[in-house]
Formats: C-alpha cells, sequence, structure tokens
C-alpha cells in the first residue's frame, strides 16, 4: 500500500466534501461518449460503477441498462416481479427515478420501498430468494443500485438474477452488450415513460422490505440467545441502507444494543477519512472505522457495515478492527459447531486471496474446502443448495445457511455477520478475537498483507494469463513451492492472475482492473519478515516473467 496521508483516520475536512449539487446535475446534463470505453458500461464483479462527474455513471447508463436488463428479462422468460433497492449514495436517488421510467414503460412489476427508503443488498436477495421458493414460473430477480463502499461521487448499478445472487457474466455480458449499443445509438428504443406516471402505474408497488427480513433474521442467528445473554452491542450504519433496520431488529428481538450514528448524509461528513485521504464506508478498513474502534470499551462487541450492508467490520473490546480474514476463520470454526442441523457434506467456500488459516480450520473440522476465483458469485450455487454451509471473501464479505441448512441469501449479507459476533460472545462468554486468539495457538499466527505495485497495461495483459511454467518458481522465500497455480482448485475456474504456495507461506498477484497496479496478496505463517520477503521475491519473479 502507498503511503497513509496524513489525514487518515480524522473527520473529512469541509473543504473536501462532494459537491452534491454538481454530482446530481451532471448525472442528468452528462452526455456519456460511447466511442470512449472508459464511458461505456462496463460490468465488474459488482454492477456497473462510475461517477458522474466523469461522465461514467449517468442517466445515458441507466436508461440503457435498465432497458438491457427488460429486454434480457423477457429473453428469459422472466415475468416475476423485480425487486429494486438503493443506498444512501447521492446518485442513487436520481438513478432509482430513471431506473422506473424504463421498467414501468416496459410493464415490469416493480416493487421499490414501500417508504421511499434504503434497502441493503442482502434484503434484495433475501427477498428474491423468499418470492421464488417453491416456484418455476413467473420468477422474480432484482436490481441493487450501489456502489458499496466507494466514495460519495460514486454511483453503481447491480443486477441479481432469479438465484438472487450477483449475476454473472452468461447474463452480465449479453446485458453490458445491448446496453451500449442503445448508449452508441443516442437511446433510441428505449421505453421510458414520466416519473410520476411510472409511480401511478399498476406495475410498480410500494413494498415493505424490513418487515419480513427482520422478521426471518431469528432462522439464521441465535438472537433469543443473544438477549438472554445480555450481550451489549454497538452498531454504526456509516450512514448506509441498514439505519432504518436496526431499530425495528432491536425492538422485535430485545437486544441490548445501541445505534451509535443514525445520520444519513450524501456527503458522509461524519466518516473519517480512509488511508489516502477519501472517504470510503469501508468497514475493514481501520481508518475509516477509527470512529466505532474508539468505542469499543462501551460495547461487548460492536460492528459496522458498509453502504449497501453487504460487508461486515467487526470491532471487539480485546483486539479492535479484527481483519477480516481472522474474522472469517473465527465464524467458521464457530458457525460448524454450533449448527447441527447443517448437511455433514455442506463446505466452505473462500476464495483464492483469502487466508490459509481457514483451509487449517476446514482440515479440523472434516470439512471440504472449495477455493474460487475472486467474485460472491462463485459461491451462489452452493448456498443455494445448501453444498456450502459458508461462503466468505477477504474483503470483508460472506454469508450462510439458516439454523436448519437451507438457503438465506446468496448475496454476502453484512447484517447477519455482526450479528453473529453477538451470538458468539452470548454462547461462549468470549469475543470473536479471543476465539481467534485460540486458532492461532493451535494454528499459527498468519501474517498478511495486499499491496500495490505500478504495472504497465502489457504488464496487466501478461499478469492475467501467466502460466505456473512461465513463472517457474521453485522456492519462495526458503522453502520449497508446493505449487503454482493460475485455477482456482476449487473449481478448475481461471482467476486471472498466479498463485504461489508453500507449507509456511503465499502469495497470488492479479492485475487491477481501474488503475495501473497489480495486487501482490501475501501471507506467511513464520514472521512479518517472511511475509515482506514472500512479497519481495513475489515481485521479483514477475518481473522476470514482465522482461524486467
Amino acid at each position: 500500500m502507498a503511503d497513509v496521508h496524513p489525514a487518515a483516520g480524522k473527520l473529512v475536512s469541509p473543504d473536501a466534501l462532494a459537491n452534491i449539487p454538481r454530482l446530481v446535475t451532471a448525472y442528468f446534463a452528462g452526455k456519456p461518449d460511447a466511442a470512449d470505453p472508459a464511458q461505456r458500461v462496463a460490468f465488474g464483479t459488482s454492477g456497473h460503477r462510475g461517477t458522474s462527474l466523469k461522465n461514467t455513471f449517468n442517466e445515458g447508463h441507466i436508461l440503457s441498462t435498465t432497458q438491457a436488463i427488460c429486454d434480457y428479462r423477457k429473453e428469459k422468460g422472466l415475468t416475476g416481479p423485480l425487486f429494486i433497492g438503493i443506498d444512501t449514495h447521492a446518485l442513487a436517488e436520481p438513478a432509482l427515478a430513471s431506473a422506473v421510467e424504463v421498467f414501468a414503460a416496459n410493464g415490469v412489476e416493480l416493487m421499490i420501498d414501500k417508504d421511499h427508503g434504503y434497502t441493503p443488498t442482502p434484503v434484495i436477495s433475501h427477498a428474491i430468494l423468499t418470492y421464488n421458493k417453491g416456484r418455476s414460473h413467473g420468477l422474480a430477480d432484482g436490481v441493487v443500485v450501489t456502489p458499496s463502499h466507494n466514495p460519495p461521487e460514486d454511483g453503481g448499478y447491480k443486477y441479481n438474477p432469479p438465484h438472487g445472487g450477483p449475476a454473472d457474466t452468461d447474463a452480465t455480458s449479453v446485458i453490458e452488450k445491448r446496453a451500449n449499443a442503445y448508449l452508441a445509438d443516442g437511446l433510441k428504443g428505449i421505453k421510458r415513460i414520466d416519473y410520476a406516471r411510472a409511480l401511478k402505474s399498476s406495475t410498480v408497488h410500494g413494498y415493505d422490505y424490513i418487515t419480513p427480513y427482520v422478521a426471518d433474521l431469528g432462522s439464521v442467528v441465535d438472537l433469543e440467545l443473544v438477549k438472554s445473554a445480555g450481550v451489549n452491542i454497538g452498531i454504526d450504519p456509516l450512514g448506509g441502507a441498514a439505519v432504518h433496520y436496526w431499530d425495528p431488529i432491536i425492538a422485535r428481538y430485545g437486544l441490548k444494543a445501541s445505534v451509535v450514528n443514525e445520520a444519513i448524509d450524501p456527503t458522509f461528513r461524519f466518516m473519517t477519512v480512509d488511508w489516502d485521504g477519501k472517504i470510503r464506508m469501508d468497514c475493514s478498513s481501520p481508518y475509516a472505522m477509527a470512529s466505532l474502534i474508539a468505542m469499543r470499551d462501551r460495547f461487548d462487541v460492536a460492528f459496522a457495515n458498509d453502504t449497501d450492508a453487504d460487508r461486515h467490520g467487526i470491532v471487539t473490546r480485546t483486539g479492535g478492527l479484527m481483519n477480516p480474514n481472522h474474522y472469517l476463520a473465527t465464524a467458521i470454526s464457530y458457525l460448524f459447531a454450533h449448527r447441527p442441523n447443517w448437511g455433514k457434506d455442506a463446505a466452505i467456500g473462500k476464495t483464492v486471496v483469502s487466508s490459509s488459516i481457514i483451509d487449517r480450520v476446514a482440515r479440523k473440522l472434516g470439512r471440504k474446502l472449495v477455493e474460487t476465483p475472486v467474485g460472491f458469485k462463485w459461491f451462489v450455487d452452493g448456498l443455494l443448495t445448501g453444498g456450502f454451509g459458508f461462503g466468505g471473501e477477504e474483503s470483508a464479505g460472506a454469508s450462510f445457511l439458516r439454523c436448519d441448512g437451507t438457503v438465506w441469501t446468496t448475496d454476502k449479507d453484512g447484517i447477519i455477520l455482526g450479528l453473529l459476533a453477538a451470538e458468539i460472545m452470548a454462547r461462549t462468554g468470549r469475543d470473536p478475537s479471543q476465539l481467534f486468539g485460540d486458532l492461532t495457538a493451535e494454528f499459527g499466527v498468519p501474517h498478511y498483507a495486499r499491496i500495490d505495485v505500478a504495472a504497465t497495461g502489457p504488464q496487466k495483459t501478461i499478469l492475467k494469463s501467466v502460466t505456473p511454467e512461465q513463472l517457474g518458481l521453485k522456492d519462495l522465500a526458503g522453502d520449497p513451492v508446493r505449487a503454482t497455480l493460475s485455477k482456482a482448485p476449487g473449481n478448475g475456474q481461471p482467476f486471472g492472475g498466479i498463485k504461489v504456495e508453500t507449507d509456511y507461506g503465499w502469495f497470488a498477484a492479479r492485475p487491477s482492473g481501474t488503475e495501473d497496479v497489480y495486487k501482490i496478496y501475501a501471507e506467511s505463517f513464520r514472521s512479518t519478515e517472511h511475509l515482506k520477503r514472500i512479497q519481495e521475491e513475489a515481485q521479483a519473479g514477475l518481473a522476470k516473467v514482465f522482461g524486467a
């Protein structure tokens, strides 16, 4: 990681706040150039993202993408309702209005929040799955308007098909291609009606998202136990979509909990800035989480979610903010010991860049470990069928099965991961940091880090398709190489990079999709010095491949 900004961890300066009127004006006034690759619709692992200030997230993008989704639904015979939710980013409301105009004109049965409020990503997944249960026809799908934890200037738009999770390339490639065709053709062929008329349309319905999700939470986390144990919980929604969910949750389950910040402000002026001086609602960053970390002594356990509540950040009195990998390992160890109704064959899903302490926990549990490429879409089928008890990413996103072993969500759910920390405390009398200490005493201490290394476009292209033979490493930081991989061992899919493993450490390298860098994820079970040596030898080995 580059040098830490001097303002990191401090409240944002007023002169650094986003200019919301300018941002919203640019959304409507900006005209994307379809001939410029940077201004076209581009679906990554979490949909299309951009900012109106750079003509990368404008009304044209949303109108085109929404019509493309309507076309896709028609081709696939999807006639059920489409559940749509937004987060609290400034561009979410304008994008919702644009989308509603197109969905209504196309006759889509659209479910919008009845109070015109905010809806977390996992709530949309839960709504899709709940509606589709037992159905084979008239299936529902969904859209979430969110750029996740990204800065206030950003917008995002993602599609969840009937399986409830992030769309795979079989859907996104079709939608993206069709959307860009509309964009290039000056939006011709897009059906659209006036927003006020759309809201009165017979196909647009106000929907109560909060009640069914909140009522169902007791099926996935033991909240009666949390209540009876009197665990004192601190919750920070970070100004995000979950903010109006917590009071109903606390009231329904009688929890001893405090929401430490209920503010909603599209500038996110209440945030402490991230490592690079930017505002990000990243609940895995100690800089963005500085306010909640400072309150840790007030609670038995505390947690935050990012803006669409699909990520979690766990803060304990004994350890502060937990590294996401550490909490994943702790959650897995706990869940598989305390969910007797999960199938005996229910596996553990992790990405290739997640900590290998998870591998060691899985071996002790006697559970199959499925290692996948980066992206939560790889866990969807397993969670849907109960084949995965748990699926998680190193970037603090995860979900797990209901207590009876059936699907909860097929998208990341930061709400249940936060509440699980309270269940762990209630059942064991110890917080997740203390339980992770038990794991390290048994399996060793993992020293894990991700760094960014400058790379040219051609170098990133080489890295994306590099083979184990091209890299040719026999030893890594003093240990013999056990395996060199360019495909995820869990499903044989290429992950767009390379991973080298020894018995005491590993590294994985992948090119960034948006910046002139490649990312090195590395871990050592020896020491921080050993970790640094792994990182240095990884860069040296890749430099040879690049011809440097």
